[in-house]
């Protein structure tokens, strides 16, 4: 009969899985907000001042905008606010996710609207007050562009938290964990190379010239468990690669054996490739904002080009084509945000790759790996199930909690563990 128990450890014993930049991007997209809405005042006041249904319709376009802006601040507010809530099982990390997906289908709803509007005008074309229109557009784009400003540098991407992080060599899909070493014949990068392929040892050189031979060279990998392998080296052109696959997990020391003598390394489990740690790290709530104001820049800018073309050649067809375009551009993007933000809310995981290698750190000791659950909590922020069948009595869950330490992307970890059964 099996003997099981569990036990869960996060980082610093809280469910707080906000993102590293949540109040930095809180603090920006209040600043659209403000922004926005102050532009709807002026050309709201403004065009009813001066007669201008233009300027007054332009207006009433921006707070549809400052509206889609609310809805990513009062977000980032909430889930700050409530980040130690206990009824929010899992943290408020989600929530910005939420918020995405709600603003993915705003984005859709615009862009029928847009369509609509456009195939309208193509089928019942009106007139163009063109002195008044392409003056709007283009303080339109201003806006927008300075709200693309305002909300630069947020994490539309990735970023890593190691200090040793991921270099990127000619190939920008090639990946390296990069640790450098400093001998009297010269600076070396010793480096986890994946470009597609198993994942090797590779030695480079920092300044042209210095080689190595490679029968002098080797690689001593010291796993935390106590298993040592060695890995011999292969000259290829300018740098030297190990003949063997470095397995999985990537956690672990390396004695670089050179002829001045051995370098000790360490490597951290990062567990994923670019791709999916964009997926892991990526706050969508900044990103769906960001999305929101590249949108109305794209419109305004297609919104001038068909004017433009319009007002000089008399084609009345490109001010409503200008529309379908922007239209097109609009789904797609509000399509890849809503498929996104809809995974993570479904607790599909991201990171595949995170949870084949802790299936392999401990599936590593011996023990076997009877059920695995990874999925994202919040912006760089994975959860973990994890349920253990061993037949060492002395392995508790803080054994396998140890182990898995090591993967810096998991915060919250929940193990089950079966004593004194050994599943095949």
């Amino acid at each position: 009969m099996s003997n099981l128990k569990d036990a869960t450890f996060s980082a610093g014993h809280d469910h707080i899985f906000l993102g590293a930049g949540h109040e930095k991007n809180e603090r920006k997209t209040w600043g659209v907000i403000a922004l926005c809405t102050a532009m709807m005042l002026i050309e709201i006041v403004g065009g009813s001042l001066f007669g201008s249904l233009a300027l007054v319709a332009d207006g009433l376009h921006m707070s549809t905008h400052a509206g889609a802006m609310l809805i990513a601040a009062i977000a980032y507010t909430y889930a700050r606010k409530h980040a130690n809530d206990s009824r929010f099982v899992f943290g408020t990390g989600k929530l910005g996710d939420l918020a995405g997906f709600t603003s993915a289908i705003v984005l859709a709803m615009i862009a029928l609207l847009i369509g609509y509007e456009a195939v309208s005008r193509f089928l019942s074309p009106i007139p163009i007050h063109f002195g008044e229109a392409i003056p709007i557009a283009v303080v339109g784009l201003l806006v927008n562009l300075a709200s693309v400003w305002l909300l630069s540098g947020g994490d539309h991407g990735h970023s890593h938290g190691h200090s040793h992080g991921h270099g990127h060599g000619h190939d920008d899909h090639a990946q390296y964990e990069v640790q450098k070493i400093i001998t009297p014949s010269g600076v070396f990068v010793v480096s986890i190379f994946e470009d597609g392929v198993p994942p090797v040892f590779r030695i480079t050189p920092t300044a042209k010239g210095s080689r190595l031979d490679a029968s002098t060279v080797s690689v001593m990998m010291l796993r935390p468990d106590g298993t040592q392998e060695l890995f011999a080296l292969a000259d290829r052109s300018g740098y030297l690669e190990s003949k063997e696959d470095v397995p999985e997990p990537h956690a672990f020391k390396a004695i670089v054996r050179m002829p001045d003598g051995e370098h000790e390394v360490e490597f951290e489990e990062h567990g994923h490739h670019d791709d999916e740690h964009v997926a892991t790290a990526r706050d969508h709530n900044i990103r769906s904002a960001y999305v929101h104001v590249m949108a109305d820049a794209a419109v305004s800018v297609l919104a001038i080009i068909g004017l433009l073309l319009a007002h000089a050649f008399g084609w009345l067809w490109m001010d409503p084509l200008a529309g379908v375009i922007g239209a097109l551009v609009i789904a797609n993007w509000s399509y890849g945000l809503m498929r996104d933000t809809g995974a993570i809310l479904l607790d599909m995981s991201p990171d595949q790759r995170m949870a084949e290698n802790v299936r392999h750190a401990i599936e590593g000791n011996g023990d076997k790996v009877v059920d695995l659950h990874v999925w994202r909590v919040g912006p760089g922020h994975m959860s973990a199930v994890v349920s253990v069948a061993t037949g060492e009595p002395k392995r508790d869950s803080r054994f396998y909690h140890a182990v898995l330490e090591r993967f810096k992307g998991l915060s919250h970890v929940t193990v089950e563990v079966q004593s004194g059964e050994v599943v095949a």
